[in-house]
């Protein structure tokens, strides 16, 4: 098994992938899994996972990403999407959630819940929505290392047109909006950046200790 730092080392953001090669039910399954299991502020997830694999609606979301090739060669097509409206009851939800989980009675968390809608309450609906999409960003991160670990290959994609896959997708009347892709499968033996030297800044350059 390969260790972390050398999954890091292998995975680049695939610009072209094998169309031949799926992924198998329980590699899916462990990416999304790992999805669920990634950290968001107060554990809320303000936002919803859609996996596209249907090649029709594929085709339309390639047209609404700028003809990039890896929203149809792909294996999946993973999209994040945040919510639009997060309020009070977002809150209630979870506390109920987290109330039964845990086996304690809601009112012990009456404290938490009123801190979080105090947040929440302090944001304007376009704050909201770009709080709720920097969640989904630590969700992303943490699939794509994920991938990486299991040498899956993926290419997180913000270049498309969001309100154009929310209509492709119908995410408005789901009080969702698109916020960033994540496209998986198996690279291409044709695709020439894998063979790429990795690019990034020194540890002296990005790293300040204050001791």
């Amino acid at each position: 098994m390969k260790s972390m730092i050398d999954a890091l080392q292998w995975r680049y953001a695939t610009k072209a992938f094998d169309a031949s090669k799926k992924l198998t039910t329980e590699q899916i399954d462990l990416l999304l899994e790992a999805v669920r299991l990634s950290p968001s502020s107060f554990g809320l997830q303000p936002w919803k996972i859609i996996v596209v694999t249907n090649s029709e609606v594929r085709e339309k979301l390639r047209q609404a990403g700028y003809g990039q090739a890896q929203f149809t060669d792909a294996s999946h097509v993973i999209i994040f999407a945040s919510k639009r409206e997060l309020s009070d009851l977002d809150v209630d939800e979870f506390i109920g959630l987290t109330a039964r989980e845990r086996g304690i009675p809601t009112s012990e968390l009456g404290e938490y819940a009123g801190m979080m809608k105090q947040f929440l309450s302090g944001l304007s609906g376009e704050k909201r929505i770009e709080w709720a999409s920097r969640q989904a960003y630590l969700g992303l991160g943490v699939l794509l290392a994920t991938a990486a670990h299991e040498e899956i290959d993926a290419c997180p994609m913000e270049g498309f047109d969001p309100s154009a896959f929310d209509e492709i997708l119908g995410l408005k009347e789901k009080g969702l909006t698109a916020c960033v892709v994540a496209t998986v499968g198996f690279r291409s033996e044709k695709d020439q950046t894998a063979q790429l030297s990795k690019v990034r800044f020194s540890k002296k350059e990005i790293i300040e200790e204050i001791q």
